[in-house]
């Protein structure tokens, strides 16, 4: 038989393995841009080695047209928050389950669900129905941006604006949600 702490811990395998594409992501994307200008360079004097090391930058952009053109970084960012929130829409359906009247394992802190508007006794568990469902908009702002360079040359193209909007929420979706999320799991309980 598969204890629940056995059960639990493939959840922990599947977050450390974010983890570490998390990371590898940011050694990757984490390159200075300066300098590249609107796209073929700048004459202006820069220590641009100097200035990535400054802010903490694993090294800079060595081609202006690559580093004005692409979108890989948020991309590469966005393919690796997808997972994150895959892992987490995985763990909330089977939570969902779990804390069902047909199963009853586990129950969630008071805080992570409200009662139902029908049935005053019956408990629903908020956050992980929330999260299961940022993780189709997560998902949803990757297909956006791999669809938003698919066509593109190479050269600053005012297309290349629409990347701030999924990025940016792809952050703060993330953030959020395993901000909550690990509340939530530091109330769970096992019956």
């Amino acid at each position: 038989p598969v204890s629940f702490g056995h059960h639990l811990l493939a959840y922990v395998e599947m977050f450390a393995r974010d983890a570490e594409r998390l990371l590898d992501t940011r050694k990757r994307v984490n390159r200075l841009p300066l300098g590249a200008a609107a796209l073929a360079g700048t004459s202006y004097p820069l220590d641009r080695e100097r200035v990535a090391r400054t802010l903490g930058m694993e090294g800079v952009c060595q081609n202006s047209l690559d580093a004005v053109s692409d979108r890989d970084f948020a991309i590469e960012f966005s393919a690796a928050a997808s997972l994150v929130m895959l892992h987490i829409s995985r763990l909330s359906e089977e939570l969902i389950l779990w804390m069902s009247q047909n199963f009853g394992f586990i129950a969630l802190p008071d805080a992570f669900c409200t009662g139902s508007s029908i049935m005053p006794q019956k408990k629903n568990p908020d956050v992980p129905e929330l999260a299961r469902g940022k993780t189709g908009r997560v998902v949803g702002h990757l297909v956006g941006l791999v669809t938003l360079m698919k066509g593109q040359p190479l050269a600053y193209n005012k297309d290349n604006q629409e990347d701030k909007e999924p990025l940016f929420d792809t952050v703060d979706t993330l953030k959020d949600t395993l901000r909550i999320f690990a509340d939530m799991l530091a109330g769970l309980t096992v019956r």
